[in-house]
């Protein structure tokens, strides 16, 4: 049987090693799918969010709470007044290729809790001693817009200087506030009265689903040249069999001279 060889240890090792690569291919395309879909859905709960119409904060949030994950970047208006002298700023924060910071801001609810305002982003110093230019928020009563983001993660790194954090982190940030504050925080997009002078607006997350089918396509392909290698591999070496075969022995005609 002229395929008898691949029995043997060392094609039963190729093998081995054929099918590994491919399958390990194979996890690396179906994870790409995965964040795919995860993309696609992301970005369906975006474009449903902030098209909906603006509602009160109350309905969405609670002290101490966060708005669940479905209704991240919906939009909430309330009325109330800004608390400039808890004013905190954001620390390594891009924007368009730059560094910077968030700024954010108390927002004192009329009649309710305080909900934590990012403003938006203003630019770095010369360096890390100089304090940027903050915009200060409109003074009185404002009617303010925003969409609705999840408290992050608590930071890990040393303390930043007084007046900077390195985390939106709302559950930590209240504690050096006066008043019962909302989960969550809220990422202006309107206010009125509008400043003379503002942070810059953030942008919405892309809506965009990335690279990863063709990265999947190029991992199911992967897989698929693994295993082809291996049986373009056999072909050859099985044709080389049956040449040397069908050919037998060489007879070499050898006269003595008498």
């Amino acid at each position: 049987m002229v395929y008898r060889f691949l029995l043997t240890r060392h094609w039963l090792g190729l093998l081995a090693l054929a099918v590994t690569v491919a399958a390990v291919c194979v996890l690396l395309g179906r994870w790409q799918l995965h964040r795919l879909e995860y993309k696609h859905a992301r970005n369906q709960l975006v474009s449903r969010n902030i098209s909906a119409s603006p509602v009160l904060p109350g309905r969405l949030l609670r002290v101490d709470h966060g708005p669940d994950p479905t209704d991240q970047w919906r939009r909430v208006r309330t009325t109330g007044r800004y608390d400039p002298a808890h004013t905190l700023l954001v620390r390594n924060r891009p924007f368009d290729g730059r560094i910077g910071f968030h700024v954010l801001v108390p927002f004192v609810t009329s009649g309710g809790p305080t909900l934590l305002v990012d403003r938006g982003w203003v630019p770095a110093g010369e360096n890390a001693t100089v304090v940027p230019d903050v915009p200060r928020p409109p003074p009185g009563e404002v009617t303010v817009t925003v969409r609705l983001r999840s408290s992050e993660l608590a930071s890990t790194t040393g303390t930043p200087p007084r007046g900077q954090v390195t985390r939106i982190d709302v559950s930590t940030i209240r504690r050096d506030l006066p008043y019962p504050m909302y989960g969550g925080y809220g990422e202006v997009t309107r206010e009125e009265p509008r400043p003379r002078r503002a942070p810059e607006r953030l942008d919405l997350p892309e809506l965009s689903t990335g690279p990863h089918l063709a990265y999947a396509v190029q991992w199911f392909l992967f897989a698929l040249m693994s295993l082809g290698a291996f049986v373009v591999l056999a072909r050859r070496e099985a044709a080389d069999r049956r040449d040397t075969k069908s050919s037998g022995p060489q007879v070499v005609d050898v006269r003595v001279p008498g």
